[in-house]
């Protein structure tokens, strides 16, 4: 093996009793040569029992760019739907010998374009682009099947089938670009359920502006019987403002989640909180960015996660 650690291609033809370009050639597929089957599958053997990794640089000379896949994270860290969206991306590009590279924050243009020269990937995912803008990757009308449409009518719906007719959306601080969107799904819900007209609020960071915020808006709407929280982090920021009021849920105020994180489960009362599982996305996102048929791959339905804040 080689000095450095990493498995070459003479190690593989070692192992197998066949030249270095031998191995060359079965491994880059290449269709200009002539190999036997038998020869192909002990070589091919030989590279997997060995973990044999291409030279992503020759490769890349090669075809042109890299097999890495670059992925930009901007929002949305914490949740299930980000979890389960990388991890299904991550494991579609394994499966087609590609590698993912994930960026978090915000990059300038700059920078960014250093990062693609150096790298010269095959392609670059925004995250969750397709679900941000109110689109689905299986439903291109509006996200309604299984994008935030729905995800968020979800929310809207099981709160009204507790008899909430007055609901209240709230947001985080600073917004995120969700947020805009999310407001406009949430109303069109309450309408087509014949509820109040929605209304909003921000709860901001730290603690004690948060309170300020909750306590202001009851204030100004007594109406309000129940909280849509953007994530579960704004509505675990509501629930430490109603502790911090001398009040609770959901006898003075339901209080809702989305997104599940794991701290929902951890508090008192444990948040009632919208599960995602966007693994087949993320799929479907690779599959995409590979040229590949996306055949086969359902998203999984969301679904509420039933605890005692509503």
């Amino acid at each position: 093996m080689g000095g450095s650690g990493r498995v070459t291609l003479n190690d593989v033809a070692a192992a197998c009793g066949v030249s270095r370009a031998t191995v060359s050639f079965v491994l880059n597929d290449d269709p200009r040569q002539t190999i036997s089957a038998a020869t192909r599958a002990r070589v091919q053997q030989a590279a997997r029992e060995l973990g044999y990794v291409p030279h992503g640089l020759a490769r890349a000379l090669r075809e042109g760019s890299s097999r890495v896949v670059v992925l930009n994270i901007d929002w949305g860290l914490e949740g299930n739907y980000s979890r389960s969206f990388v991890r299904g991306l991550d494991d579609e590009l394994a499966a087609h010998d590609h590698v993912l590279l994930v960026r978090h924050g915000h990059h300038a243009p700059r920078s960014t374009q250093r990062v693609l020269d150096a790298i010269t990937p095959r392609a670059v995912i925004q995250f969750a682009e397709v679900y941000r803008t109110g689109r689905d990757l299986e439903d291109r009308g509006g996200g309604w099947k299984d994008g935030l449409a729905a995800h968020a009518a979800l929310q809207i719906r099981h709160l009204a089938e507790h008899d909430h007719t007055h609901i209240a959306l709230a947001l985080p601080d600073p917004e995120t670009p969700l947020a805009d969107v999310r407001l406009r799904f949430a109303t069109q819900t309450a309408q087509r359920l014949g509820l109040a007209p929605l209304t909003s609020l921000v709860v901001p960071r730290p603690r004690e502006a948060g309170t300020d915020a909750v306590r202001a808006f009851r204030a100004a709407h007594p109406e309000v019987t129940a909280i849509a929280a953007f994530d579960d982090d704004v509505a675990l920021r509501i629930l430490t403002a109603l502790h911090d009021l001398g009040l609770g849920a959901p006898g003075d105020l339901a209080v809702m989640g989305y997104d599940d994180t794991e701290y929902g489960a951890l508090v008192s009362p444990a948040l009632t909180t919208v599960h995602i599982d966007a693994e087949s996305h993320g799929r479907l996102a690779a599959r995409a960015a590979l040229g590949l048929d996306s055949a086969g791959l359902e998203p999984v339905p969301a679904k509420v996660v039933v605890r005692d804040s509503v």
